[in-house]
């Protein structure tokens, strides 16, 4: 069974870093586009980044970009979002998802998801 479990959310202070992973289980990332999305309180659910399968192309939301990098260690199965210059705005629960091999900015498009992990940007 496909299972994907995030971790490395917590409070930090405007300015901080963060670092998100993506562990999977049940089948091998090699093949798999992995995205990460997050969904502030009374807001829809929004594509951050993602990684390509293969040769792991990047993709940013134009909000991160230069602060986010997504990256993979197909050999831990896992995938990394590594946060930094965080601000107040970056606050909401951030996901992980699953697709055979491309990226994609609509979360309808990633069939497999992770149940979630917490960020919070305050002082």
């Amino acid at each position: 069974q496909l299972q994907l479990v995030e971790s490395g959310g917590g409070l930090v202070q405007p300015g901080g870093s963060l670092r998100l992973s993506c562990a999977a289980s049940g089948f091998t990332l090699d093949y798999y586009a992995i995205g990460w999305f997050r969904q502030a309180p009374g807001k829809e659910r929004e594509g951050v980044s993602c990684i390509t399968s293969g040769d792991g192309n990047t993709a940013y939301a134009d909000s991160v970009k230069g602060r986010f990098t997504i990256s993979r260690d197909n050999a831990k199965n896992t995938v990394y979002l590594q946060m930094n210059s965080l601000k107040p705005e970056d606050t909401a629960v951030y996901y992980c998802a699953a697709r055979f091999r491309s990226c994609s900015w609509y979360r309808l498009d990633f069939g497999s998801w992770g149940q979630g992990t917490q960020v919070t940007v305050s002082s």
